[in-house]
This record gives structure tokens, C-alpha cells and sequence, in this order.
């Protein structure tokens, strides 16, 4: 649409700091409401944004009903979302996942922000892509979506993965389709050298979390010989890895049958199968079982799902990952490794270190802090956009008190 056709959304004098130092949201109290009101304005239109003065900063999608009430999609005032923008910016994040992963079409292939278009994920499993178009504006423009992709990759399956609550605030209905042809239950990818096969259909977010994939790798090269006992396990990312890098035996503990199923059927391909127990139930009643037991671990991996949703949660929150810390420090070997893990971005890194000492003083256990690490490169951070970095991973060194005790 011409720039002169264009709704205008104006802002208030000033409150064009964080869009000009790289920020691409723009919050409903930053919008001068008596020269451009909200209500006017329709759920994902494609609005110019002006500062207080009338220049134009850009152009965005509105989500008017929401506290981010404007995203920015292009700086350029000429330039809206178009099936050109939106193809060139998948080339772009192509480029770098195949500089990253050469020749293993398994990665995290789009990031929102990062890569250029706020609220769109997009992960890769070979000829399989799952989409999640999480605002409004994006939404409404998924043909878009399913043309560019067709056009820069050509996969065999589009699944838009629709079903999760972050499209509640956008007034989304949940829901999972495909485009294309149907793929199968379980498709397979490739991470750190290991074949899985993932449920994209009816799994957790997209099917798989490749933003731990650097991660696995770090920790599973130093469990040559563990004992390893893998939490909150899902299909076995962490565990069936550290077998394949040289671990003794896994035991996955997670509240999923579903998961569990298809963890069992990743150890079958992989053929350690003999290596790996089951326990289906809550982690932290049998994480506190086990402890209790007297059971101990060469590794421990300790990965929850989010506790801490909104802020408002922090303390429940924080009581849940403390609880869980001091379960893995009882439950891991004199000497053994603990990868104690947080996505919730309201629970940062300071706040995941300064669980871990609280943990180790609590259980008398000597803890020495191996690494601190966030996604992956396939999840690239936009600078000024810090609610990207939400992941946490320590790996910690366990050791008991010896003479004179912990320090």
C-alpha cells in the first residue's frame, strides 16, 4: 500500500528513544491516543509509524487490543510486508542456519526478531517445517508465509503449530494445520551427530527444542562412563545424547506417557535401548524419591519447563527452581556433573547462579561452576531486544565435603 494510504500511528514526544536504539515493539502508553486512537485502528493493519513531530519511523502491524499494542516490520516508510520482504528475510536466515549447519536441514530456521520479523518462529526437520505465527498481523498474512517458504526451501510439509496460550493475548484461536502433504507422526532430525525422531504434531512447542543443542553437546562430552538421570526428559534430547557420547545407563523421569513413548522408541533406532529406564510421574516427587533412596548420578539434568511465566509468578516461581537445585545437588555423585537448566526470561542467569550456591550451602556440597549458557546460534539475540534471551544453563561440578569440610 502507498505510503500516503496508510493509518497512521503517532507517538508521543520522546517516546522514540527505543525505536531509534534498534527496538521493534511499540507499547500502548508510548502512543498518543488523542491523534491516533487505538481503537481506531484494526488488529493486524499495517499502520506508519511517526514520531511526535509527523517524521515516519517505519511501518509495523498493529495488535491494538495488547500492551505491545505495534511491531515493527520494516524501517523503510516505502517498504511494506510484502511476499518480497518476506523472502528475502527467510534467504537471510537460511543463509546463516546453512553457514552454521551445513548439509543438516535441522535447526531453528527463523527467530521473530532477530531475523527481522517479530512474532514468527519457524523450525526445520529436513523437508518438514513448523510455523508459529504468534501475532495477529502475522496471522492474517500466513499465505505469505506459506509462498516464501515454498519458494526458498520448497518443503514438503508447512505445520502451522497453533496450539499454544501465547496466542490468547492476540485474541488467536488455537488450532494445527497442514500445507502440503501430511508428514508423518514422528519426523526425523539430526543434532550433534545423533538421529531423533520428533512428534511435530502433537509435541511440546514445535516438537523439539533446538535452542539447547550447543548445550547437549558441551555436557554429553564429558559423560564418558555416567551414570545419568535425565528430569523433566521429554523424548530424550539431553540423556539419549549422552549416550550416544560414551554414558553408562539413563534413567528418564518425566510426566508425559506420550514423551515417554517416543523417548522408548529413540533409544530402540539408536540401539541402546538396554541402557535406558523409564519412570513416568512428577519430578519433583520422584526426584525427591530417588533422594531420599540414597540414588546417585554422574550426571544429573535437570531441564523443567518455564515456572515463571510472568513476573507475577517470581516467587512461586523461584521457590520451584530452588526446591529442584537442591534435589540435583543430593542426587549427583562425589565429583559427578549437575546441568541444572531455566527458560523462563523472568528468572535469569544471576538468579540461576545464585540458586545453584544457595542449593550447594543448603546440602553441604562444594559447587564449582563449569559454564553459564544461553541459546544457541540458530536463535541469534537481537541487541536491543533483551526478552529474546530467556534461557539459562549451568553446569556445575559436584563434589562432597571433605576434610575441614565445604568451603
Amino acid at each position: 500500500m502507498p505510503t500516503g494510504e496508510l493509518p497512521k500511528l503517532k507517538l508521543k514526544p520522546r517516546e522514540d528513544r527505543r525505536l531509534r536504539q534498534g527496538h521493534l515493539w511499540i507499547y500502548s502508553n508510548e502512543v498518543d491516543i488523542a491523534a491516533t486512537p487505538l481503537k481506531g485502528l484494526d488488529a493486524g493493519a499495517e499502520v506508519l509509524v511517526c514520531g511526535s513531530g509527523g517524521k515516519p519511523l517505519g511501518r509495523a502491524l498493529m495488535s491494538p487490543n495488547s500492551l505491545i499494542c505495534a511491531r515493527m516490520v520494516s524501517r523503510d516508510p516505502e517498504q511494506g510486508l510484502d511476499h518480497a520482504l518476506v523472502a528475502e528475510r527467510l534467504r537471510a536466515a537460511l543463509a546463516l542456519r546453512e553457514r552454521l549447519y551445513p548439509g543438516t536441514g535441522c535447526y531453528r530456521l527463523f527467530y521473530g526478531e532477530a531475523d527481522g520479523l517479530s512474532g514468527v518462529i519457524i523450525d526445520r526437520y529436513g523437508d518438514v517445517v513448523v510455523c508459529q505465527l504468534n501475532t495477529v498481523g502475522m496471522e492474517q498474512r500466513r499465505d505469505l508465509f506459506v509462498d516464501a517458504l515454498r519458494e526458498v526451501i520448497d518443503p514438503r510439509s508447512i505445520v502451522f503449530k497453533h496450539d499454544a496460550s501465547i496466542r490468547d493475548p492476540e485474541g488467536l484461536e488455537r488450532y494445527v494445520e497442514v500445507v502440503g502433504e501430511q508428514p508423518p507422526e514422528l519426523v526425523s532430525l539430526v543434532e550433534n551427530g545423533v538421529t531423533f525422531l520428533a512428534p511435530v504434531l502433537e509435541g511440546q512447542k514445535t516438537g523439539w527444542f533446538y535452542d539447547h543443542r550447543e548445550n547437549r553437546a558441551r555436557t554429553a562430552a564429558l559423560t564418558p562412563g555416567a551414570r545419568v538421570l535425565d528430569a523433566f526428559s521429554y523424548v530424550g534430547g539431553w540423556g539419549l545424547q549422552a549416550l550416544a557420547w560414551g554414558a553408562d545407563s539413563l534413567l528418564a523421569v518425566d510426566s508425559s506417557a506420550s514423551a515417554l513413548d517416543v523417548l522408548e522408541q529413540n533409544a530402540s533406532a539408536q540401539g541402546v535401548a538396554d541402557r535406558v529406564s523409564v519412570e513416568k510421574g512428577d519430578a519433583f516427587t520422584t526426584l525427591e524419591a530417588l533422594a531420599d533412596a540414597g540414588e546417585r548420578f554422574g550426571l544429573v539434568v535437570i531441564d523443567p519447563p518455564a515456572l515463571v511465566k510472568r513476573r507475577k509468578d517470581l516467587g512461586a516461581g523461584q521457590h520451584g527452581y530452588q526446591r529442584l537445585a537442591r534435589l540435583g545437588m543430593r542426587l549427583t555423585d562425589d565429583d559427578g556433573l549437575l546441568l541444572f537448566a531455566s527458560c523462563s526470561l523472568h528468572f535469569d542467569r544471576d538468579m540461576l547462579r545464585d540458586t545453584v550456591r544457595a542449593a550447594a550451602r543448603h546440602v553441604d556440597r562444594h559447587a564449582q561452576l563449569l559454564g553459564m549458557w544461553g541459546v544457541g546460534p540458530d536463535h541469534p539475540l537481537h541487541p536491543a531486544i533483551v526478552e529474546m534471551d530467556y534461557l539459562g544453563a549451568a553446569l556445575v561440578r559436584v563434589r562432597a565435603p571433605g576434610r575441614g569440610g565445604v568451603l
